[in-house]
């Protein structure tokens, strides 16, 4: 047995209580006027936040359930990581959110739909995984690299600032 094997028959062994209260919050989150999705963040067997999609609600394109509630778990944690946090999502995450979540370095992320499932409702991000082999002037919209020269100036200041936080 593998220890990706190992891990995954642990998290077996555990109740589907954060991924039933996730559902539950997406399907709560639509009768309340916002999207289909939520995710819950997970620390030593308890949950320590919960995000709903509020995109619509918020006028906030990057109001993803998952970005929602690892905002939510860092702001109460104190901290930028949630290591050593589990992440239950309603659906895969999209482009965006599988960003975040490596940005956030959880144990790991359980999902319930596919992104496949979302897409027959209208949710289909895969035109933005295609946007991305594409070269940046050929993307529908186009991105236009300048001024690079000058800002390398604050990689370099980063670089020497003697207590840069690494993350």
């Amino acid at each position: 047995m593998t220890a990706t094997t190992r891990k995954t028959t642990k998290h077996k062994l555990l109740p589907n209580a954060f991924m039933a209260r996730a559902i539950e919050l997406s399907i709560e989150n639509v009768r309340s006027g916002g999207g289909p999705f939520a995710a819950v963040v997970v620390r030593d067997g308890k949950i320590i936040a919960e995000g709903v999609n509020s995109v619509t609600t918020e006028n906030d394109p990057t109001a993803h359930a998952e970005v929602m509630a690892i905002r939510a778990a860092c702001k109460k944690l104190g901290i930028f990581e949630l290591t050593g946090c589990e992440i239950y999502t309603s659906c895969e995450p999209c482009p965006m959110c599988l960003g975040a979540l490596y940005w956030a370095r959880p144990v790991c992320v359980f999902f319930a739909n596919q992104a496949a499932d979302a897409a027959k409702f209208g949710f289909d991000d895969a035109f933005i995984y295609s946007e991305i082999q594409l070269a940046h002037a050929d993307r529908k919209i186009p991105m236009i690299q300048m001024m690079r020269k000058e800002a390398l100036a604050a990689f370099r200041a980063w670089k020497q600032h003697p207590t840069k936080l690494r993350y």
